[in-house]
């Protein structure tokens, strides 16, 4: 059975996107969560998806949001924020079907200074829903890592209430995502504060799952935001099993793994700690360091190749009146940053074990052995 005979394509919403979890779940596989910061970005990565017939989540973070709308915009009370990912958010949801895979339309971490922002999605969330019956994005992620536990899981309740009516699967983070990424800044924390405790994880779901079950938990298992050599950060993707397990004995054992986990700051991990946080319940990694590189990639390797081509409008090595217009075009040079970000999106669906492959006979170059 297919992923698309368990859900459609296009951007899933509601009980949709629980059942996409549940099929990674059941089929030891998890999902890449790629930024996008551009209609171009985001083309890129549904192409990938579509290119071995995989789901994809798509997601914005508060920064790339303002940069959607256009750094030119004033972001004072988030206003260009909550524009870009609205703008964001309907882009995707314009093209997404034609693409034939499903889609996760999500926000990124959401800090407690950029909850406007977090307030501003979710009025336009309710807005799509009074017209379409559904929210327009799929899942959200409030971040309040580096609040007191209390507080943090008394706003998460406070915002799921809002959230669960609407049919929006809420992300939360408890235990700190180590390093730095787009103007969170967590790289002098307590190195304690990068590994969560199983009795935290599941007071989360027990707070929560009185609400919905449509929620999942970025637990801290020693991630670190951007870019790292293998071994230079101590993670122990082993963790998310005591997890599951000290959750699945409260609940009386019903399931063994009761809890959709997710990974964040994985730029850097080994194929094998990717292995150990998939087979633990891990449904979604968030990749965005290594996008980032890739998608550069492919416009600076052409700037290289084509350099005496760009230097003038007319004039290059065949000839000093010949026109260089197909060269600086950019719809030629952007292409070749799409194209490499596209393919280090398969990468890291095949890292995931996301392909359209699930049976064990499975040769292809995409399943994960």
């Amino acid at each position: 059975m297919g992923v698309l005979d368990i859900v459609p394509a296009g951007v899933l919403t509601g009980d949709n996107v629980r059942k996409l979890f549940d099929y990674a779940k059941e089929n030891k596989f998890a999902i890449p969560a790629i930024n996008v910061t551009s209609s171009s970005t985001a083309n890129a990565v549904l192409e990938a998806a579509r290119d071995i017939k995989a789901p994809i989540i798509l997601q914005v973070s508060q920064g790339g949001s303002a940069y959607y709308a256009g750094k030119g915009l004033a972001n004072d009370n988030q206003q260009a924020s909550i524009l870009g990912a609205v703008a964001a958010a309907h882009h995707i949801r314009t093209v997404a079907k034609a693409y034939g895979v499903p889609v996760v339309l999500h926000s990124d971490h959401c800090a407690h200074k950029l909850l406007p922002w977090f307030d501003g999605m979710l009025a336009a969330n309710e807005a799509y829903f009074k017209e379409h019956q559904e929210p327009l994005f799929s899942s959200h992620m409030l971040d309040l890592s580096e609040e007191p536990k209390e507080e943090n899981i008394a706003t998460c309740v406070k915002y799921f209430k809002r959230m669960a009516p609407l049919g929006i699967w809420l992300e939360m983070e408890i235990g700190i995502t180590g390093g730095e990424e787009d103007g969170v800044d967590n790289t002098g924390v307590d190195n304690a504060s990068l590994y969560t405790q199983p009795e935290d994880i599941y007071d989360v779901h027990a707070a929560l799952s009185a609400i919905s079950p449509n929620f999942s938990i970025a637990a801290a298992f020693g991630n670190v935001h951007g870019v790292y050599k293998p071994g230079n950060v101590k993670l122990q993707p082993e963790l998310l099993g005591k997890h599951q397990a000290y959750s699945s004995q409260k609940l009386g054992g019903r399931s063994e793994k009761p809890l959709y986990l997710v990974f964040h700051g994985g730029s850097g991990s080994t194929k094998e700690e990717i292995r150990t946080a998939v087979e633990n319940g891990v449904v979604k990694m968030n990749v965005d360091t290594d996008t980032q590189f890739a998608y550069l990639a492919g416009i600076r390797d052409f700037v290289f190749k084509r350099k005496d081509y760009l230097l003038t409008q007319v004039g290059n090595p065949e000839g000093a009146d010949k026109p260089n217009k197909k060269f600086y075009d950019p719809r030629v040079w952007v292409r070749e940053g799409e194209k490499t970000l596209s393919a280090r999106v398969k990468e890291a669906c095949s890292d995931l074990g996301n392909t359209a492959c699930k049976e064990s006979a499975c040769k292809c170059m995409y399943r994960l052995e």
